[in-house]
């Protein structure tokens, strides 16, 4: 997606003023002697409309203006002297600054404070221009003026201009609006993520989860139609499939997404992926430099971040496909070694992907989600006969039917995550498993004979 401008919230976004603000009705109200209304009843007023409201619903001071003089003075002094900038909040605009996205503040704050608290951390010369609720008639961040004037004075069209928000009211109203949304939370202004996640574009618990990068490779879901797009996911396992098999894989693909640990397989395969992600934190040296050189886009991401490498990667190959206006067909590989929770993470993260199809392909064993909502059914083929077969539902509400097997079902209720479906033997060519409702991760492993008697394990045990 295009990032042609930029429109900040100031406090809980750049500056970490929400106690601050938390407290000022209380300060305020303590001051005249008043209890203070809720936080929630005054959160997305102005200012002004904050001191009417005290003045007219409690009584104090001798006018709102004057209780608005009183607050701004004791608003300027908590910028000065205790507020701090959000972490990663300077190193993002600089990032922003050095790639000419120009940038706005559109706040509810007076215009006076913002630039007060702007130059209290030196980060006023970043932005073109400063909004208030104020200069907009007043209405609050449930409308969208604010945005709105906010992206006239930036002159950049309103699908390509970012707005930067944690107030779920404002995340809401600004996704609405037309903006694409960063919604940011952290950890102690007492935000809730289920009530930002839903409403905006890209989630993210600081900006340094954040780069240019990674908003320019989103891609709002849109209808899709025609051939899937075919993407390879590799993925950074300590127990990574051969070099010969993710080459095979990649022939087959039309888009090829590495994913950190990902990129020394490739290196390996002489496979150039489109996309290299994540944080680096598990590539060799060599292979990181390699693939940041070979790959047409890189996304960069910090190690101690909240989502996974290969959720990352995933999210890059649904991006693609977006743009291609194509259903995504997800291949995955080098994911399944190594360590059992990240194992059934990635059953979790495929099954989870909203794709026309996704599977897992190691040396050992393939694995597909059959659902009722993706790939109905899977048909196993010759070359299946004599192999062993599971299916394990990892949706609640589950019904399977399995064909060309030893034991076969017929519109089977499965439990989640039961075993009644594990270790079944195909004898047929036309041997199938289809999905009437659900969803399972359908696993084609080796005959018992290719291993001595003991299946590999996907947990890696």
């Amino acid at each position: 997606m295009e990032l042609a401008g930029a429109i900040f919230d100031c406090d809980g976004t750049l500056v970490d003023s929400m106690g601050m603000w938390s407290h000022a009705a209380a300060w305020l109200c303590a001051r005249h002697g008043a209890t203070p209304p809720p936080f929630d009843r005054i959160e997305a007023l102005s200012l002004r409309d904050t001191c009417a409201l005290l003045h007219d619903d409690l009584g104090i001071g001798t006018s709102p203006e004057a209780l608005y003089e009183e607050l701004c003075a004791h608003v300027r002094d908590a910028y000065e002297h205790e507020v701090a900038l959000m972490p990663g909040a300077r190193a993002f605009l600089e990032e922003l600054a050095a790639t000419g996205v120009p940038m706005v503040i559109a706040s509810s704050t007076p215009v006076r404070e913002l630039r007060c608290a702007l130059a209290a951390h030196g980060i006023e010369h970043f932005f073109a221009d400063v909004v208030s609720t104020e200069d907009v008639g007043g209405r609050d961040k449930e409308f969208p003026d604010v945005y709105l004037e906010a992206a006239r004075r930036l002159g950049t069209p309103r699908e390509a201009t970012w707005v930067f928000e944690d107030a779920p009211f404002g995340v809401r109203t600004a996704r609405r609006a037309g903006f694409p949304v960063v919604g940011l939370l952290n950890e102690h202004d007492g935000r809730r993520e289920e009530d930002v996640r839903p409403y905006c574009d890209v989630f993210a618990h600081g900006f340094a989860e954040l780069s240019p990068a990674l908003l320019r490779d989103y891609e709002r879901p849109a209808a899709a139609h025609g051939r899937p797009l075919a993407a390879l996911v590799v993925a950074g396992s300590p127990e990574p499939s051969s070099p010969e098999l993710v080459a095979r894989l990649a022939d087959e693909a039309d888009y090829v997404v590495v994913a950190d640990g990902g990129a020394d397989v490739c290196h390996a395969a002489g496979v150039a992926p489109d996309v290299f992600c994540g944080d680096a934190d598990s590539a060799s040296d060599e292979a990181a430099r390699w693939a940041r050189a070979a790959a047409r886009t890189c996304v960069g991401f910090p190690a101690e971040k909240y989502a996974t490498d290969l959720a990352l990667a995933l999210d890059c190959a649904r991006h693609e496909a977006t743009r291609r206006e194509a259903p995504l067909a997800v291949t995955l590989t080098c994911a399944a070694g190594g360590r059992p929770d990240h194992a059934l993470a990635v059953v979790g993260q495929l099954a989870s992907a909203g794709a026309a199809r996704a599977r897992l392909v190691e040396d050992g064993f393939e694995m597909r989600i059959v659902s009722a909502a993706g790939e109905r059914a899977w048909r196993l083929g010759p070359e299946a006969v004599g192999r062993t077969f599971s299916a394990i539902a990892v949706a609640p509400g589950t019904r399977i039917d399995e064909r060309g097997m030893r034991w076969e079902l017929d519109d089977h209720p499965m439990e989640l995550l039961g075993d009644l479906g594990v270790s079944n033997v195909v004898t047929s060519p036309a041997a199938e498993v289809a999905c009437r409702s659900g969803a399972v991760a359908a696993f084609l492993l080796p005959e018992e004979r290719e291993t001595g008697g003991r299946l590999p394990s996907i947990c890696g045990a």
